[in-house]
């Protein structure tokens, strides 16, 4: 089990003659490959490691909590012994995946469809999937005053975060099992899907230019306490109420040069899971204290609480729903047949699992041989 929090802040410490973490707000460096080291590091078992650094992309989202916490907390670092961790942020899957691509991160915490555009748009050949974060936290949340039943969405304006994303993805599917038509490129139609990124939209929302979002945390609940009400938890559309909204992708480059730091590094994931659950309130305030210092501003409690509810971390990537996501995205036309035998690698991660006397995880087929 990861150790407490008190232990975590001594091992904190200690590791404070190693770099700096450097957090970038914004997707940086995509233009270079990461230098090459020479040098082998010593992790926390005593085994040498391979890198001396590994750079590790995350969104400053509670979606995000595995990326959040563990390194707020030390608990990937200290899988890594003195391989050390450069952590940047990103706003949006593509920018993350260029950074992937480029060689600016080697490993990333990352959504459904961004992980299936990247792999098949690069023909199979820039990432594979090592293993899962979260699941759900997603919720459609409407104007309550223009809308009362599912029937009062058609004529009414819905935000979704981005065209082709993870979200956007879901609500033109259910509405299209609704029987409505939208055009999903322009999102006109029965409903008026509007793509609005998360940080203008509870703005749009406040100022009646939108009537509700489906959206991911901790979005959804801002505009409930802007006075929305939740007309739908997209985890009731799923099997067991469980999906994916945050998968761990890594460069298949890296993945070659320095399987044990990906394998480190998954230990981390794991054991960061591991606390998070058992230590829910603590996990949570943790995940708080890293939002605040990636953007300047904590998320208040009648925000946060609701929002961190919703959300259920898992190292099971959930596969079949990913697969399910990605025949979702073709049947809505923003997507091209793909191959996707191949985008799974979770050997390491069920190694680690098998270890723990955990159950190993699924790739519904999707992995590589």
């Amino acid at each position: 089990m990861p150790a407490p929090r008190t232990t975590l802040r001594r091992g904190l410490a200690a590791a404070a003659a190693l770099p700096l973490l450097a957090v970038a707000l914004t997707a940086c460096g995509y233009g270079s490959e990461a230098e090459e080291q020479d040098t082998t590091r010593v992790s926390a078992d005593g085994k040498k490691l391979s890198a001396d650094t590994v750079k590790i992309g995350y969104f400053p989202n509670l979606t995000h909590a595995t990326a959040l916490v563990g390194i707020e907390e030390g608990l990937i670092a200290e899988e890594l012994g003195g391989t050390s961790v450069k952590p940047s942020t990103f706003n949006a899957g593509p920018s993350e995946i260029e950074a992937l691509n480029a060689g600016s991160i080697d490993i990333g915490f990352i959504g459904p469809s961004p992980s299936i555009n990247g792999y098949t748009k690069s023909k199979g050949q820039s990432l594979r999937i090592i293993g899962g974060s979260a699941s759900g936290g997603v919720k459609l949340v409407v104007n309550p005053d223009k809308i009362k039943t599912v029937d009062d969405l058609k004529g009414k304006k819905i935000a979704t975060p981005q065209l082709g994303n993870t979200q956007d993805v879901a609500f033109l599917n259910w509405i299209s099992e609704k029987g409505w038509k939208v055009d999903a490129q322009s999102g006109k139609g029965d409903v008026s899907v509007v793509r609005s990124d998360n940080k203008v939209t509870p703005d749009a929302y406040r100022s009646g230019s939108l009537d509700g979002a489906w959206v991911p945390e901790p979005t959804a609940s801002k505009l409930v306490s802007e006075g929305a009400k939740v007309l739908l938890d997209e985890s009731t559309l799923w099997p067991d109420d469980r999906f994916v909204i945050t998968n761990i992708i890594v460069s298949q480059k890296f993945l070659t040069a320095h399987p044990d730091v990906v394998e480190a590094v998954l230990r981390g994931t794991v054991n960061t899971n591991k606390w998070i659950n058992a230590h829910p309130d603590e996990a949570k305030a943790s995940a708080n204290t890293a939002l605040e210092k990636l953007s300047g501003k904590a998320l208040p409690a009648e925000v946060l609480d609701p929002a961190w509810e919703s959300i259920r971390i898992t190292d099971d990537p959930l596969a079949a729903t990913l697969d399910a996501q990605a025949r979702h995205a073709v049947k809505a036309g923003l997507l091209a047949e793909p191959d996707l035998k191949g985008i799974y690698d979770l050997r390491p991660l069920n190694k680690i699992l098998k270890a723990a006397g955990e159950p190993e995880a699924a790739d519904a087929g999707l992995g590589v041989k």
